[in-house]
């Protein structure tokens, strides 16, 4: 039985303080890139068995005790402190010329330990479409087993379910490290009831549970939260503070991995077929330079920003952006950091008359047919005949790296996914407090797509990122025509219109009740963020057809680098990318072990 958080807290600020102090020549037979949400997953189950050693570097330290991390309420406190990347796009060129900020965690426990928290999975459609892509025993039937693994459900309380909170066991894990939960501050009141009869009332019905695989609908949602400290669950107390004493997994916190130190192997003056990582050069928290050696295997699980650009610096990727830079190209890589996927969130607030004590959130999840209703055929249609061209703009931001007959297979699967496998389209995340009811609304399945580059050959610096926001116009038709759906039809519907009193972001003072298209779609591109949910550029599937990783998880060209991180997910998922990530972890461990 794993050691209690509380027995270990005394323990953890010494452990913690202690790393970074190298001595060089330092071996391990794992040696893992990122202490994220991915990273400890792996860590943890392979340092499950005492004859591996496995070593994790982190660019942070420990936030164990961050209030600004583990209050459950705090969503957003630790944005721009110095725990947060807040990573700058490039200019969006299609969306105002502005960049835009992009959140991820320098701590151990990566963007776990400030993300919102919230714990819903994918549809089966989607999950099922990655082994089309090449990845064999990638599918929902072989990832939900690895959903249940990593997660410790905490089951409702009569309290809790006597106020809406609605669950399928069996879809369910109750024995693993990450716990799931309901907070204990749902309002008690009959919100729940208004809002469920109002979406009903727009054809949306109550999904009793959304992570059994079919999101579609209204519903109460887990989150990772440790219901009885009260905090939030983030992978680090998951999947490292219990283990902290096995003396076979080492954390060098406040270290910068630099690049991958490849082994010199090759004795044939032909060429050989895979490069072989050594190690992993990097920097300590007083700037001493280091190689910590792995026997096996390099794993990074950097992130979707991160990982992509390490390869880079590391000489794994297009050669037209490493040789400029004085970099020699280990590995022909082109598509490493392309096809990246980010979605765009705008939102609204309306007062109602309630005054409600406490705090409650609810998803919906409205397909394309709940948004668009009788006007959905001849959408389909008008998009089907757009998407060739959609293939050649996104070939042509990319220089042709992604090749147009590629990405137009690619986007007649998400088409099949949205219009034919009805998949969610849209989430509406649903708050609702004191005398507001605020909704945050974004698309799931943009077609835009971007890229991540270095620029420089300093480590750790932040490379260009440019997600392409808005530049497929589906986007921003998505975008807008959910944004009329909640304005005109959610709020318009009893029994909520009975308790709303006006809307107050942004106001029809700001943007009219009746604002045409292209006033609409202007508000859409002033107020959007980023969603924070980066992920593609490492992607697994076929190198053929432009994957960076095979269904193995293993880096095309190395033989023994793997990439385990929201990088590697071909297409956005459905739901918030935390469990998707932490089944996806637990399955690569399996690999892993297989491989050994």
């Amino acid at each position: 039985m794993a050691p209690s958080i509380s027995s270990l807290v005394p323990l953890l600020s010494l452990f913690v303080t202690t790393q970074g102090l190298l001595t060089n020549g330092l071996t391990y037979d794992y040696v893992v890139v990122g202490a994220g949400t991915s990273g400890l997953a792996v860590a943890n189950r392979l340092s499950e068995l005492c004859n591996i050693t496995v070593a994790v570097i982190e660019a942070g330290s420990s936030v164990f005790g961050n209030t600004n991390v583990t209050d459950i309420g705090g969503y957003g406190l630790a944005f721009g402190t110095d725990i947060d990347y807040a990573y700058q796009t490039v200019n969006q060129t299609y969306a105002n010329g502005t960049p835009q900020t992009m959140r991820a965690a320098k701590a151990i426990g990566g963007t776990s330990t400030i993300n919102g928290m919230a714990y819903t999975r994918a549809e089966v459609a989607q999950v099922d479409a990655w082994e089309a892509l090449g990845n064999s025993g990638w599918n929902w039937e072989s990832l939900l087993p690895y959903y249940r693994k990593s997660e410790q459900f905490q089951t409702p309380a009569d309290w809790q379910t006597a106020l809406g909170v609605t669950y399928d066991a069996t879809v369910h894990g109750f024995s693993g490290p990450v716990k799931i939960g309901y907070p204990n501050s749902i309002i008690n009141s009959t919100i729940i009831n208004t809002m469920d009869e109002t979406y009903t009332g727009v054809g949306i019905p109550w999904n009793t549970d959304v992570n059994g695989g079919k999101m579609r609908g209204f519903t109460s949602h887990p989150r990772t939260i440790d219901q009885a400290g009260n905090v939030r669950e983030d992978a680090a107390r998951a999947y490292y503070w219990p283990y902290v004493n096995r003396k076979n997994l080492v954390m060098f916190s406040n270290t910068l991995a630099n690049r991958i130190v490849w082994k010199d192997t090759c004795n044939d003056s032909c060429g050989c077929d895979e490069a072989v990582a050594g190690g992993v050069e990097v920097t300590t928290a007083n700037g001493t330079i280091t190689t910590i050696y792995a026997r096996k295997e390099v794993i990074l699980s950097a992130g979707a920003v991160r990982s992509s650009a390490f390869l880079e610096i590391s000489g794994v990727g297009n050669p037209d952006i490493l040789q400029p830079l004085g970099i020699d190209v280990v590995v022909d890589l082109p598509t490493v950091g392309e096809n990246l996927q980010d979605q765009m969130n705008n939102g609204f607030v309306f007062a109602d008359n309630q005054n409600l004590t406490g705090t409650t959130s609810f998803v919906s999840y409205p397909t394309i047919d709940d948004i668009y209703g009788a006007n959905t055929s001849s959408f389909a249609a008008s998009v089907a005949a757009k998407i060739p061209s959609y293939a050649a703009a996104v070939a042509k931001a990319s220089n042709h790296v992604v090749s147009e007959a590629d990405l137009l297979s690619f986007f007649n699967i998400q088409y099949d996914l949205i219009f034919n496998s009805s998949v969610p389209i849209v989430e509406i995340f649903n708050t609702v407090t004191g005398s507001v009811v605020n909704m945050e609304y974004w698309i799931l399945l943009p077609f835009s797509r971007g890229n991540i580059h270095i620029t420089s050959t300093t480590p750790g610096e932040t490379p260009d990122i440019n997600p392409n926001y808005f530049m497929i116009d589906f986007d921003l038709d998505i975008q807008t025509t959910s944004g009329r759906f909640i304005r005109n039809q959610i709020f318009k519907t009893e029994p909520l219109v009975s308790i709303v009193t006006g809307e107050t972001t942004p106001g029809f003072e700001v943007l009219a009740e009746d604002a045409d298209d292209a006033t609409f779609g202007t508000w859409v591109k002033d107020t959007y963020r980023t969603n924070f949910h980066p992920v593609g550029t490492t992607a697994m599937m076929s190198k053929d057809i432009g994957g960076v990783v095979s269904n193995r998880l293993v880096v095309y060209g190395t033989k023994n680098v793997r990439v385990v991180d929201a990088g590697i997910l071909p297409f956005q998922v459905c739901g918030h990318l935390v469990s998707t990530l932490y089944a996806v972890a637990e399955k690569a461990a399996d690999l892993i072990k297989e491989d050994m």
